[in-house]
């Protein structure tokens, strides 16, 4: 079961920091916002240095959801957290959350959630992980 400690040593053994670059090159990301999001998947599955189609059963295997745009969360580990994936552009900017404050745990019956977010895997509550990244146009300035 991957969790969050396994996530920060990736981070430190496989810092990318040009996430446009390396995830467009990928044919994986369009924005720098998809690929934050695909670089925390990474993260918590490493799966960096696997084909597209072994990163895809990985994340089967790791993830019992994967979100969508609309909708939170963003990424769901399979019998673990929630997690949320925010984008600023400023170290000063605020933080969007969907006119909701931030929460620390999710709860199955939540209006805000999909059909198949509630239905992924057996679950009533989850601990809520936001991941912020500060981004320019093209880099993760921090995370």
């Amino acid at each position: 079961m991957s969790n969050i400690l396994q996530a920060i040593k990736s981070i430190i053994e496989k810092p990318i920091i040009q996430v446009k670059d390396y995830y467009t090159g990928r044919n994986r990301a369009n924005s720098v916002g998809e690929a934050l999001e695909n670089y925390v998947k990474d993260l918590f599955a490493d799966s960096f240095e696997l084909t597209e189609m072994e990163r895809l059963q990985k994340f089967n295997g790791i993830f019992s959801y994967l979100g969508n745009q609309n909708n939170p969360p963003d990424i769901m580990l399979r019998n673990g957290d929630a997690i949320e994936i925010k984008k600023v552009q400023s170290p000063t900017s605020a933080l969007a959350l969907n006119s909701s404050y931030p929460k620390s745990k999710l709860f199955v019956n939540s209006n805000m959630l999909t059909q198949g977010c509630k239905t992924c895997e057996e679950w009533t509550e989850k601990d809520i992980i936001y991941i912020v990244g500060h981004t320019s146009d093209s880099d993760i300035k921090y995370l």
